[in-house]
C-alpha cells in the first residue's frame, strides 16, 4: 500500500516538476520574443501661471441671434454639403472659423453643434463641413489630402457675404491635431489656429500612450503591459494603417499662425503636458511665439463636463478669436487647471518576431487547423474501415480484425490538448475585449480584470499540464515496445495536433500569459 502511494506521489511530483519546466521555458521564449513596455516618467511638468482661463483683456464677449444656411464645397472628385452659422444683425467684416473634424465625427448636423454656435452668437461665422467619406476608411486616410479637403471650405468661408477674408482661421479637435497644422503650414492665408485635444505626437504613439492610460486606470495587471507594444507595434492584418506613423512635426515647425492650444484635465488620451510644449518648442522654430494653453479642470476629449461642452473654454474660445491680433500674445500665456501627464508618449518599440499581423493570424489559424483536422481524419478513416468491413460481409468474406487504434489514454490526452489551447486563446481574446470596453468607458471590474486574467492563466497551465500527461503517456508505451499511434493517418494526426498546440501555447505566451510574476 505505502509503495503504490509512494509512487503515485512520485508521478505527481515528476509531473509538477515537468509542469514548471514547461511553463518557465514558455515564460522565457515569451519575454525574449518581443519588446517590453517600460514607459519613461514625464519628469518636467508644465506648470500653470494661474487658475484663471480668461484671454488677456479681451473685451466682454457679445451675444447675437444665430442663422444658419447649408452650402456646398466642391473637392477634387467629390463635394460636401457644410453649415454655416452666423450672427445676425451684425453688419461689420466678420472673422470666420471652419472646423476640421476629430475621428469620431464627420457630420456637421451632429458635431460641434455647440461650439459653432457660440462663436456665431458672439459674433464669428462658424463653418462645419462634413468630413469626405471616400477616401477615409480604418485602413487608410491620408491627412495631407485631408488637409487640401478642407482648404476647399476655408476658400469658401474666405468669399463668404460679411466675411472678413483675412480673418479666417481653423478649429481643429483630435485627430484633426494632424490636419490644421499641414493646412497652416500650406496656406499663410490662414488667420489663426485652434487646436483643441491635439495629439501632436505620432498616431501609433498617441494609440500606445492613450491604451497605456486606460489600462492603468482600469487597474489591470502588471503582465498585461507586455501586450501595448506587442499590438501597437505591429503591422495589423491585412495590411494599411500607413498613416499610424504620420509625423506633423516639420508642418508645425512651419506654422506662422496665432494658435491656441487646449486641452481637459479628464482627458487621459492625450499627451496634454507634452503636446502643449511641443507645439511651442514647433512654432518657436518658425519665429512664432504666439501660443496660447489653457486646461480646463475635468474636461474630457471634446472638453466636455457632465456632458456639456464647458461654457468657459466656449467664452474663452470665442474671446480669443475676437480680441485677435491683441490676444495672440496676451499673458498668460499658459493657464486653467494644473495638468497631470504621468509618462513620456514615445516611439513604440517594434516586435521582433510576430511584427507582421499577417503571420501571426496565419499561424493561428494553421494551428486550430491543425488540431481540428486530425481528429475528423481519424473519423474519416475509421468510417473507410468500417465500411469495407461491411462490404466484405456481405461478400462473406473474412473480416480483418479492426485496424490500428490509438494506444489506450493517447487520443483523449491529445484532444484535451488541443481544445485546451484554442479554449485559452479564446479565453485571451474575450479577455482583452473585454477589458478594452472597461477601458474605453473608463470603468473598473476587478472581477474582470483581475479574475480574468487569472481564468487565462489558469487555463494555460492547465494546457502544459495535459501536454506533460500526453509526453509520459507516449513515452511509456514506447518503453513498453507499443505504439501510441500506429499507422500514417493516427502518427499525422498525433503530430499535427501536438504541433498545433505548441504554437499555440507560444503565442500565448508572446502575450504573457506564461510569464512570471503577476
Amino acid at each position: 500500500m505505502g509503495t503504490d502511494v509512494d509512487r503515485h506521489v512520485g508521478r505527481s511530483y515528476r509531473v509538477a516538476a515537468s509542469t514548471a519546466l514547461g511553463v518557465l521555458i514558455l515564460a522565457v521564449l515569451g519575454a525574449v520574443m518581443g519588446p517590453q513596455w517600460d514607459p519613461v516618467p514625464l519628469a518636467d511638468p508644465l506648470l500653470v501661471e494661474t487658475s484663471s482661463t480668461a484671454i488677456g483683456s479681451a473685451a466682454a464677449v457679445p451675444e447675437y441671434d444665430v442663422r444658419t444656411s447649408v452650402v456646398t464645397v466642391r473637392l477634387d472628385g467629390a463635394t460636401v454639403e457644410a453649415q454655416i452659422s452666423e450672427p445676425v444683425g451684425l453688419d461689420d467684416p466678420k472673422p470666420g472659423v471652419v472646423f476640421v473634424h476629430g475621428a469620431g465625427t464627420g457630420r456637421f448636423d451632429t458635431a460641434f453643434l455647440e461650439q459653432a454656435h457660440a462663436l456665431a452668437a458672439s459674433g464669428i461665422v462658424a463653418m462645419v463641413p462634413n468630413k469626405r467619406l471616400d477616401t477615409y476608411t480604418t485602413r487608410h486616410r491620408d491627412y495631407v489630402l485631408m488637409a487640401a479637403d478642407y482648404e476647399a471650405s476655408v476658400e469658401v468661408l474666405q468669399a463668404y457675404p460679411g466675411v472678413d477674408p483675412d480673418r479666417v482661421g481653423i478649429y481643429a479637435e483630435s485627430e484633426g491635431g494632424w490636419i490644421a497644422p499641414v493646412m497652416a503650414a500650406q496656406d499663410p492665408s490662414i488667420a489663426f489656429v485652434v487646436l483643441v485635444s491635439s495629439p501632436v505626437v505620432p498616431p501609433r504613439e498617441q494609440a500606445a500612450f492613450a491604451v497605456d492610460s486606460y489600462l492603468r486606470n482600469t487597474g489591470v495587471p502588471h503582465g498585461v503591459f507586455r501586450a501595448i507594444p506587442r499590438a501597437v507595434g505591429m503591422s495589423l492584418p491585412g495590411g494599411g494603417f500607413e498613416y499610424a506613423d504620420f509625423d506633423v512635426t516639420p508642418f508645425q515647425r512651419e506654422m506662422r499662425q496665432p494658435v491656441f492650444v487646449v486641452y481637459g484635465t479628464g482627458d487621459a488620451s492625450m499627451p496634454v503636458i507634452q503636446g502643449a510644449v511641443q507645439v511651442i518648442q514647433d512654432t518657436a522654430v518658425a519665429g512664432n511665439g504666439d501660443v496660447t494653453v489653457r486646461y480646463y479642470e475635468g474636461a474630457n476629449h471634446g472638453i466636455r463636463v457632465d456632458g456639456q461642452v464647458d461654457a468657459t473654454f466656449l467664452r474663452d474660445l470665442s474671446g480669443w478669436v475676437l480680441g485677435l491680433p491683441a490676444t495672440a500674445d496676451a499673458a498668460p500665456r499658459i493657464a486653467g487647471a494644473q495638468p497631470v501627464q504621468t509618462y513620456v508618449a514615445a516611439p513604440v518599440p517594434e516586435p521582433r518576431w510576430f511584427g507582421d499581423g499577417d503571420v501571426v493570424l496565419a499561424l493561428a489559424i494553421t494551428s486550430v487547423a491543425l488540431i481540428v483536422l486530425g481528429p475528423l481524419a481519424v473519423l474519416v478513416a475509421r468510417s473507410v474501415e468500417e465500411a469495407t468491413d461491411r462490404v466484405r460481409r456481405r461478400r462473406g468474406a473474412a473480416v480483418t480484425v479492426a485496424g490500428p487504434r490509438f494506444a489506450r489514454g493517447v487520443l483523449p490526452r491529445l484532444i484535451l490538448l488541443g481544445a485546451g489551447a484554442i479554449l485559452t486563446v479564446l479565453g485571451l481574446v474575450w479577455y482583452i475585449v473585454a477589458v478594452a470596453r472597461l477601458a474605453l468607458d473608463y470603468q473598473r471590474n476587478d472581477l474582470v480584470v483581475q479574475g480574468g486574467w487569472v481564468v487565462v492563466r489558469v487555463l494555460g497551465i492547465a494546457v502544459v499540464v495535459v501536454g506533460i500527461l500526453l509526453l509520459r503517456r507516449c513515452r511509456r508505451i514506447s518503453l513498453a515496445g507499443g505504439v501510441p499511434a500506429p499507422g500514417i493517418v493516427r502518427t499525422s494526426v498525433l503530430w499535427a495536433g501536438v504541433i498545433g498546440s505548441v504554437v499555440l501555447l507560444v503565442i500565448l505566451a508572446y502575450w504573457g500569459v506564461f510569464q512570471l510574476g503577476i
